[in-house]
């Protein structure tokens, strides 16, 4: 604001009163001031009090989550939201939609009302240009997927692992063609979990079927319409492994519009609502949402409060949740 004022040759009360719209300034010494502050790219600091409290925080972070359609996400929100709460903290939540341009939109609006940390789900391929906040002192923790191109805490669930779970689940009750439904190829987590897709199918002898493999699905209507298309080839799938809740209802919906929800296997990459509620109950392996959310809370927070060891890379387990659908063997097996 001083630079602005002595820019707009004008006192810093008068870059005061227009930056906050106050009556009785000539329009003349307003215009000036305009110009000065585009000319340096000045913001109003919307929480400006907080830099005369003791510890100049506003008690606020800002989260960034992948979509609020998927219900991984709202269970994360959820969890570190329990966790602000407890230290007096509000949380500024956005979801991105999937969308690489809205990361940077979103991170430049959450520095705007000075938050003091941010946790962040990645979108775009490169997190590089979040330096200048860790420089600025404002701490950072990656949540769901890694960061590329900067060194910050992160808290993941082990995809490959739970992927190499579920096809091997399925082929020990028989199944050799397995159909792979995944997820948005630029995204992380699908591409570790098509990655441990086939490294079980190679450690089982088993060749992939291109055929089989179907990419960037993030839909239940795209993953119902795929569903019924791979069960009407000539040789179909006898089982399926869906990498994405969303993905999953898909091909619940395709096998019962078909009745083929009893014939053909299925096991989902992370829980689905009602999963316990459908004929037959859905096999999936489980993530843990609420302690993914907890673990990146407690990490920002610990940044915020001083702590300077190095980047944490934090792997939650999956887990392999039997109900009957990915039980359903092989014909002939």
């Amino acid at each position: 604001m001083r630079d602005v004022a002595q820019l707009a040759g004008v006192g810093i009360k008068t870059v005061s009163r227009v930056v906050n719209g106050e009556p009785n300034v000539a329009a003349g010494t307003t215009e000036r001031v305009r110009r000065a502050a585009a000319e340096l790219h000045y913001e109003p600091d919307m929480h400006a009090g907080n830099l005369r409290r003791a510890d100049g925080r506003s008690h606020t972070i800002g989260l960034l989550v992948s979509s609020v359609a998927n219900p991984f996400a709202a269970h994360v929100h959820r969890a570190i939201e329990r966790v602000a709460a407890e230290r007096d903290y509000a949380v500024f939540a956005t979801s991105l939609e999937e969308d690489p341009a809205a990361e940077r939109r979103a991170i430049a609006a959450l520095s705007r009302r000075r938050v003091d940390g941010y946790v962040v789900t990645p979108v775009q391929d490169d997190q590089s240009y979040l330096r200048v906040h860790l420089d600025r002192g404002t701490p950072l923790v990656c949540i769901d997927r890694e960061p590329a191109g900067i060194d910050v805490d992160s808290v993941v669930t082990s995809n490959y692992d739970g992927a190499r779970d579920a096809v091997r689940h399925l082929v020990a009750h028989g199944h050799r063609r397995i159909a792979f439904l995944g997820d948005l190829e630029r995204i992380l987590t699908a591409r570790h979990r098509r990655a441990g897709y086939l490294d079980e199918l190679a450690s089982a002898g088993i060749a992939p079927d291109p055929a089989l493999v179907v990419l960037d699905l993030h839909d239940d209507a795209s993953a119902t319409a795929v569903t019924r298309h791979l069960l009407a080839l000539p040789n179909p799938p006898t089982a399926i492994f869906s990498s994405q809740n969303l993905v999953t209802l898909g091909a619940i919906r395709a096998l019962q519009q078909l009745g083929l929800e009893y014939d053909i296997a299925l096991v989902g990459f992370d829980d689905v609502e009602a999963g316990d509620l459908v004929k037959p109950r859905v096999s999936a392996i489980a993530q843990d949402p609420d302690r993914v959310g907890r673990l990146a809370a407690e990490r920002v927070f610990a940044r915020i409060d001083g702590d300077v060891s190095p980047a944490r890379r934090i792997v939650v387990p999956t887990q392999l949740v039997v109900r009957g659908s990915g039980e359903i063997p092989c014909p002939g097996a």
